[in-house]
């Protein structure tokens, strides 16, 4: 008597993906993700749609996603719009007391609500803040050396504590918090335009997160840019640390905030190329990753997840 013939399920793919996640969804499972926003995915509607979709899925799937978001096309282009001249040294944009004026409204007003409200599509999951609120980011000011020289880009802050308190609630509450980077002062009255990736950095770092995945324009961290498009999909601190000085000055504050994070306890921080539709479930939950992964000097030959990878960087905020 012959067997049956087994029916075809349209489905079985679908399946075959979920069970490939299955590894990486218990690995991952209840720890802190902080995730920093930017690059193309802040212009186009339907890549800002596909990350509020990656990120509310790492909610439900028991990760506790922490997103950090700079603002830099909205606040360029409303600094124009106000006549004030955008200019950037050292990789950070130069912050006048009216830029700032214009920085604080964009990334609260603007930036933070768009994607609070792109996220809050999936239920009531985002809540809004900036650094300034219950003190979570204290900063105080930043003079970079440019030539051996320290240099004033006006209201631009230099952490100096990050207060999680507010943040913990949030995710203990089951909530998804949504951190401009804009820090309180810690000398005056006033507030700090805050590098977003330095401030993702900080706060994974201070939270013990997991990962700290920064959002980019390009495919990860070339090996030989501009004569070649290779790129290096995992390297260590210290291998990061050698290549710093030859970095675009835009790469060089997102390359920073990841050496800063794994060295201050975060177990990877992943340098992810924005442009391609969920790319943080492809970089987080598959065998093909996406961008460039690095990890702490001792996890030279850990099996820590995600050994696949892809990835460059450059831009500024």
């Amino acid at each position: 008597m012959s067997q049956p013939t087994a029916r075809k399920h349209t489905a079985l793919p679908k399946v075959r993906t979920l069970i490939e996640a299955l590894p990486w969804l218990t690995r991952h499972r209840g720890k802190t993700v902080v995730i920093k926003f930017g690059g193309n995915a802040m212009v186009d509607e339907e890549l800002k749609a596909a990350f509020a979709q990656d990120v509310v899925f790492l909610h439900h799937a028991g990760l506790r996603p922490v997103v950090v978001h700079g603002g830099g096309p909205q606040i360029s282009a409303a600094l124009d719009r106000h006549g004030i001249v955008s200019e950037f040294k050292a990789g950070l944009r130069v912050t006048t007391e009216d830029a700032m004026d214009v920085v604080r409204m964009v990334l609260a007003g603007q930036v933070q609500r768009e994607l609070v409200g792109l996220l809050n599509q999936h239920g009531p999951l985002a809540v809004g803040l900036t650094g300034e609120d219950a003190h979570t980011i204290t900063a105080t000011k930043h003079q970079p050396r440019i030539e051996g020289e320290l240099v004033d880009i006006g209201r631009v802050g230099e952490i100096t504590a990050i207060d999680t308190g507010t943040i913990e609630a949030l995710l203990a509450d089951g909530r998804i918090p949504v951190v401009s980077s804009i820090a309180r002062s810690q000398d005056d009255s006033h507030v700090y335009n805050v590098n977003a990736d330095t401030a993702a950095a900080a706060l994974a770092a201070a939270l013990g997160a997991e990962t700290l995945m920064v959002l980019t324009d390009v495919d990860g961290l070339y090996e030989d840019w501009p004569h070649s498009d290779e790129v290096i999909s995992r390297l260590t601190a210290t291998e990061l640390e050698r290549l710093l000085p030859e970095l675009a000055s835009g790469m060089v504050p997102k390359m920073q905030g990841c050496l800063h994070a794994v060295r201050n306890g975060v177990h990877t921080a992943r340098v992810i190329d924005g442009r391609v539709q969920h790319s943080i479930l492809l970089e987080i939950f598959t065998d093909e990753g996406i961008g460039t992964m690095v990890v702490p000097d001792a996890d030279t030959d850990a099996d820590t997840d995600a050994d696949t990878g892809t990835g460059t960087t450059e831009g500024a905020e």
